[in-house]
């Protein structure tokens, strides 16, 4: 059975402060590590486990922030690789290569937008649900 964060009872201020900087770190995170993929999952993954016995409010949020992080660590460690082969070794760079990097570019467009947006409306107490990542967060994280 699958419990909706929507029956949860209303957040007080710290909870929504916490839910919101659950987004907030990994546009932290690409100020330090713009580079390097795994820098944003890793300031994403230590605020969660910091906030994993927090209300559920905070949890779910702390969670999805963190879903969405993985599955672009995916996206950009590629896209870095490859990068990576292009200027150093050699390897020409590709109308695929191209695409990929334009791909990936967007994607990290919109989640950019996606995250600040959620951070704003979190920090309000309003429950923000992302296409793919809600569904999961809610199968992941129990009450």
């Amino acid at each position: 059975m699958n419990q909706d964060i929507n029956t949860y009872e209303e957040p007080n201020d710290s909870e929504k402060e916490k839910a919101s900087n659950s987004y907030l770190m990994s546009l932290v995170a690409v100020i330090a590590g713009l580079p390097l993929p795994i820098i944003n999952l890793l300031a994403t993954l230590f605020f969660y486990l910091g906030n994993r016995r927090g209300s559920y409010f905070v949890r779910w949020h702390c969670t999805q922030a963190l879903l969405s992080q993985l599955s672009l660590l995916f996206i950009n460690s590629y896209g870095f690789w490859w990068t990576f082969s292009v200027v150093f070794g050699g390897e020409p760079a590709s109308d695929a290569y191209i695409g990929y990097i334009l791909t990936a570019a967007l994607f990290n467009i919109i989640e950019l937008i996606a995250t600040i947006q959620a951070a704003i409306k979190t920090r309000k107490g309003i429950h923000v649900r992302w296409f793919f990542y809600a569904d999961l967060t809610s199968i992941l994280c129990k009450r």
